[in-house]
């Protein structure tokens, strides 16, 4: 089996795991969907960019109700959930042309879950080469968008 190590990942797990606050909801609370990067907001869950992205437009879709248990959430939920991944990946597809995309939900800290109490969905899109030698060996991560450029881009097509 081969091992591929995550460093960069160590200061998000390690800020997530100081205190008990919520990413989600401080960002929800902080009232600038421009600077806590909520690119929609939907009826029951909102798109916010990753800031600590594994591939540009990284996103994750995250209910409003701080519930961490899938179990916890309702049907209306969790179907405005899959509806918004379309929908953001429509908006990725316009925008970056990826050639894949992977979602997922991590639930549970020994699940790699790094945000436990609040459950949300990732959204990446993927290419092709996209973890190159610089994310394996390197230790580094190079994203050729900041964030602000990501934001204005999937808040636009999301708007539509």
């Amino acid at each position: 089996m081969d091992y591929l190590w995550t460093p960069w990942r160590y200061r998000y797990i390690a800020d997530a795991s100081k205190d008990d606050r919520c990413i989600f909801c401080d960002a929800l609370a902080m009232g600038d969907d421009s600077k806590s990067l909520i690119v929609h907001r939907g009826r029951k869950n909102f798109i916010i960019l990753n800031r600590f992205p594994y591939t540009t437009g990284h996103v994750m879709i995250v209910p409003f109700a701080h519930q961490g248990e899938l179990t916890d959430s309702d049907a209306d939920t969790l179907a405005e959930m899959m509806q918004l991944a379309q929908r953001v990946a429509a908006a990725l597809a316009a925008n970056y042309k990826p050639e894949g995309y992977n979602l997922g939900m991590n639930l549970g800290r020994c699940a790699g879950a790094g945000v436990t109490g609040h459950l949300h969905l990732h959204v990446l899109p993927r290419w092709s080469g996209d973890t190159s030698f610089m994310s394996t060996i390197g230790e580094t991560r190079l994203e050729p968008e900041a964030l602000e450029i990501t934001y204005d881009k999937l808040h636009r097509a999301l708007a539509r």
